[in-house]
């Protein structure tokens, strides 16, 4: 898929949101921008967008309740004109120690990261095929993608993005021949927000070429599933070889 011309669905705001959508806005993509409470983020890409000389428009919503989805699908396609790509970005990570564990953290997990990409994908998949076919781009986790639960304490996080890469495999086969829906699996990309320098050395040495990725790193990825014509149901490790270490 040509994305010039096309208009694309980004939720999430902030951080790699913002790569992804200056990547397509460069390549004449319109945009949707969607934030739950990064605001400041969203309009920011929006106005990075506008200058890149695409349309972009903002809209509030909460990925985990349906009628936002579904209201928001509506309102890009009718402000914009169509839909072609949705990129599934909005997510949380949070560490869940077994001791603090409930039925909650778990449902708030898999609802904020799995359900949610069902969801969007879902309700965006009738404008898709008006406007002839689209792409669906979701982001799981170099880990459930290697088989790996490495790391303590976030069981339901792991399980969520596991479950985002069997909605992908199923929603591939489901929307198949004319969307097609893959998924990316980020390892270190950015630091997380109170990364100690020993937290950081730490991840540069266990990762084979040596650095974190960067967001442009996944956006990059995120344009080949978008572009490509012949790839679906594929979940892509975009982590330095980190899964091999």
């Amino acid at each position: 898929m040509d994305v010039a011309g096309k208009v694309a669905v980004v939720t999430g705001g902030a951080r790699i949101g913002q790569a992804v959508a200056q990547a397509l806005a460069r390549r004449g993509c319109a945009l949707a921008l969607t934030y739950r409470a990064s605001r400041d983020a969203a309009e920011a890409a929006a106005v990075a967008a506008r200058a890149a000389g695409v349309r972009a428009q903002v809209f509030r919503a909460d990925v985990t309740e349906e009628h936002d989805i579904v209201s928001v699908m509506a309102e890009a396609e009718a402000a914009l004109g169509r839909l072609d790509v949705l990129v599934n970005l909005a997510s949380t990570y949070v560490r869940t120690p077994i001791e603090a564990s409930t039925a909650r953290t778990f449902s708030e997990a898999m609802d904020a990261n799995a359900r949610s990409a069902w969801l969007c994908a879902i309700h965006a998949a009738p404008a898709m095929r008006r406007a002839g076919g689209g792409r669906v781009v979701n982001v799981s986790d170099w880990l459930p993608v290697s088989g790996r639960p490495r790391y303590r304490d976030y069981t339901p996080y792991y399980a969520s993005k596991a479950a985002v890469t069997a909605v992908t495999e199923a929603l591939a086969l489901e929307l198949a021949p004319d969307i097609l829906v893959n998924a990316i699996a980020p390892g270190p990309i950015l630091a997380p927000p109170g990364t100690t320098p020993d937290e950081d050395a730490a991840v540069r040495k266990a990762t084979p070429l040596g650095r974190w990725g960067g967001a442009e790193e996944v956006a990059k990825a995120v344009l080949f599933l978008i572009e490509t014509d012949f790839v679906t149901g594929e979940s892509i490790r975009v982590d330095g070889g980190r899964h091999l270490a």
